[in-house]
């Protein structure tokens, strides 16, 4: 390709073998192996994206040495102190493998994680990497993710923001100042482009359905599982992401008469949309997803569940700009970080999760919300049942409320407020 890299990324594990070969290409230039080893290290670098132990690949050594046969000559007598780079043991009971986020960690000058928790998270984890140094000293920094705001903030939002803000917010989007301009937008308007961004959701919801109906024969439950029923007027909560078993993605259908009382009140109706895939060798994950779909179908909430099936980006993008509220449960400490409830509160929809990954840092107690349970002991079930009943509690006592309260104008004042400090405190961030 005609280039030639001054520092190489590896994001994830899994594309830690670039150093194998750009170990074999220095040998083959007469560097001699510890010249090689400190000459990758100076020109990499590392992303760790996960503080789920699946997620980081280890492989058995016999495995390692069949596949890489072909570069075993090239290494000469040094194939030995390659696979002592990958060597680790996970805690995982299948023993010392050749870890592939520890190759990359061995191999790299500088590793960062994805949000500040999720640093402490992997200064721990990989803890026997580096035996004789405290946690804080561990040397792996903390930078937190984040997502392009001019790409996912709604069309006739960036209009707004180009008469409040000028339009030199495009260019300026992480400076601070720049976004206290949003407090100068009237709620009239605050809240007429939010109904816009609704409706758009809603209209390509029936679209997608209509076409499930029209081109495949889809069953009448499956229209209505779909969100035939929806309400575009209705408080509506989104959750889009990967299906799979942290994610706790029925989380909010623990209690699922008391959810029920939620979503069928004819005054103030709750109702929410689901989207999103499971890997296909999760299983725990298509379980997951299985069962949001059998609610959505469950005559008690009355059509106001529903699963968008065949989640891509086109269906990411209206969920975040259209939905009014961004739900994100996961088990704590297992989200590295996160970014739909980023994409969300910058189009105005404030986001309702687990203090965890970037939501740890970002939530301030104005801008969104925090699901706080107090478990009975540390036991999953327990930590779940909590953590619903903290959710519970907040779309009965908080959000539901702050979004139906109306003034003579028929405007949520209260909801409003959280509108703007999402758009406020997290956009530039």
């Amino acid at each position: 390709l005609g280039v030639t890299p001054a520092v190489w990324h590896l994001n994830e594990g899994h594309a830690a073998f670039v150093v194998l070969q750009r170990i074999r290409d220095l040998l083959s230039t007469g560097h001699r192996w510890d010249a090689a080893i400190a000459q990758v290290r100076r020109t990499t670098v590392f992303t760790t994206h996960t503080p789920v132990p699946a997620g980081h690949d280890a492989f058995p050594f016999n495995l390692v040495e069949q596949h890489l046969a072909g570069c075993w000559g090239s290494m000469g007598e040094h194939r030995d102190a390659f696979l002592a780079l990958g060597d680790y043991d996970n805690g995982n009971g299948n023993g010392r493998q050749f870890n592939m986020t520890a190759l990359a960690m061995r191999t790299s000058g500088a590793i960062n994680a994805v949000s500040q928790l999720h640093g402490e998270v992997t200064r721990e984890m990989f803890e026997p990497l580096w035996p004789d140094l405290a946690a804080a000293e561990r040397p792996v920094r903390a930078i937190t993710n984040g997502v392009h705001a001019p790409t996912w903030i709604a069309t006739e939002l960036a209009s707004v923001f180009d008469r409040y803000l000028g339009a030199a917010w495009r260019e300026r989007t992480d400076d601070p100042g720049v976004w206290q301009g949003v407090a100068a937008i009237p709620d009239e308007e605050l809240w007429a482009v939010r109904g816009q961004l609704r409706e758009h959701l809603f209209h390509v919801v029936r679209e997608r359905i209509r076409d499930r109906w029209t081109d495949e024969g889809a069953s009448a439950a499956r229209v209505m599982g779909g969100g035939a029923m929806l309400d575009p007027h209705a408080l509506t909560i989104g959750f889009a992401r990967r299906f799979t078993g942290y994610k706790r993605p029925d989380l909010i259908f623990r209690d699922a008469d008391r959810l029920a009382k939620l979503v069928s009140n004819t005054r103030r109706p709750l109702q929410i949309i689901f989207a999103g895939k499971a890997h296909p060798a999760d299983e725990a994950g298509k379980h997951h997803l299985q069962n949001v779909f059998r609610h959505a179908l469950d005559a008690r909430f009355a059509g106001r569940v529903a699963f968008i099936d065949d989640y891509d980006l086109h269906v990411a993008h209206f969920l975040v700009q259209g939905c009014d509220v961004w739900l994100n449960n996961p088990r704590k400490p297992l989200e590295a970080s996160g970014t739909s409830g980023m994409k969300a509160s910058m189009n105005g929809t404030p986001h309702l999760s687990i203090g965890d990954g970037w939501w740890a840092e970002a939530f301030d107690g104005t801008n969104g919300w925090l699901i706080e349970g107090t478990p009975a002991s540390s036991s999953s079930d327990d930590v779940d049942a909590a953590d619903a009943d903290a959710l519970y509690k907040l779309l009965e006592d908080e959000i539901v409320p702050a979004f139906y309260d109306r003034d003579e104008r028929g405007i949520p004042v209260r909801w409003l407020k959280y509108v703007r400090r999402a758009l406020i405190t997290v956009t530039p961030r």
